[in-house]
């Protein structure tokens, strides 16, 4: 049986190193939770910390209202999935899954039973009697996860599994993953740093920089509405632009450095006139308008249905160091595709842009919150 997980005020501390300072959560019994984040951000440390494999310097982790922060890896009754496979070469595919069940003293005709249905639950009961060289990268990783399922622990624990695949298989195995996850509905948290990956496959995602969550929600309400320019930027690509509230009348109006308004009657209440704020820009958020805001086409790539556009805008309307600035033009409503050089107008869709403080830190859009919980 799957259990939830309460994460409490965790610190992971190496020496005098603060890794995660003060880490709160709360994973739903039978959910596919998500750790997102960059390289170095402590997703994976905390799901060490979850399996026993970190010690934990404070706070609690509980599987239901069991403390387990003493509890031995081996005793926590947890499946785990690495990013190397870590299946044994010389053991047939039957042999592998079942190696878990041997250690735990399984009777033999349970045994069987177990293994036959783990094996057409992850499609590979065709190859149960091949060595894993015979198998494809995606087959070894179905192995893998036979594996960690079949001993039917509490918790299912998955680091960066599709990373050594190539793209094509990716996309086929987490989807995979996704719906053996959903039809033996066990607790399953996942680490990656693939934003794409995230979204495809989380019932929810918490997004986390420099061991601190930045915000816990859906994949669609991280998209949509992220509570900090971190967020926005992390997932997907944003365009930051520099602006001001302005508060004539009743509804509030955003404004960019170059005088171009947006009317924004989702702002909250507490914004202030010639309040300065960073607006947030999807590239499918602009559309072709002449009366938006002028920028010049610098490059562009091909992608089939869409075409991106590389643009320069006016000296001081964005934030320094972005990657690009984007428009993403969907070529199944255009007439032309535009050439470097152009200069285009472009609309930003007021019911989809994001407005956020100045430093940066927290969304000024109503009802926006850092956890859904």
């Amino acid at each position: 049986m799957s259990v939830s997980i309460g994460i409490g005020n965790v610190v992971k501390k190496y020496g005098d190193l603060t890794i995660i300072p003060d880490l709160s959560a709360y994973i739903k019994n039978g959910e596919f939770f998500t750790l997102l984040g960059p390289s170095g951000c402590g997703k994976t440390t905390l799901l060490r910390m979850i399996a026993g494999f970190n010690s934990i310097e404070g706070g609690t982790i509980k599987f239901d209202e069991e403390v387990i922060n003493d509890i031995p890896a081996q005793k926590r009754n947890i499946g785990m999935v690495f990013q190397s496979y870590a299946i044994f070469p010389h053991l047939t595919v039957r042999q592998n899954v079942e190696y878990g069940l041997k250690i735990r003293k399984v009777p033999k005709d349970k045994m069987k039973d177990r293994i036959d249905e783990i094996l057409k639950v992850v499609k590979i009961d065709e190859y149960q009697d091949r060595l894993p060289e015979r198998l494809s990268g995606g087959q070894q990783q179905r192995v893998a996860l036979a594996r960690a399922i079949v001993i039917h622990p509490q918790v299912l624990l998955m680091d960066e599994p599709l990373s050594n695949l190539d793209a094509k298989l990716r996309i086929e195995m987490r989807s995979a993953i996704r719906d053996v996850q959903k039809q033996v509905g066990i607790t399953t948290v996942y680490v990656t740093h693939d934003q794409e990956e995230a979204l495809a496959i989380s019932d929810r995602i918490a997004v986390m920089k420099q061991g601190i969550i930045q915000q816990i929600g859906s994949p669609q309400d991280i998209y949509a509405r992220p509570y900090n320019a971190f967020v926005s930027t992390f997932i997907g690509h944003s365009n930051l632009f520099f602006g001001t509230i302005k508060k004539q009348g009743d509804v509030p109006t955003v404004v960019f450095s170059n005088g171009y308004q947006v009317s924004m009657p989702n702002l909250v209440d507490t914004v202030t006139e010639g309040q300065k704020a960073v607006i947030s820009v999807r590239p499918e958020e602009f559309s072709l308008n002449e009366e938006g805001l002028e920028c010049e086409i610098i490059s562009r790539t091909f992608l089939g249905k869409y075409t991106n556009y590389f643009l320069r805008f006016p000296d001081g309307m964005v934030l320094d160091n972005q990657p690009s600035i984007e428009y993403s033009q969907d070529l199944g409503h255009v007439d032309r595709i535009f050439g470097v050089g152009e200069k285009i107008r472009l609309r930003p869709n007021p019911n989809k842009i994001n407005v956020f403080t100045e430093d940066l830190e927290r969304s000024l859009i109503k009802d926006v919150k850092k956890y859904d919980e």
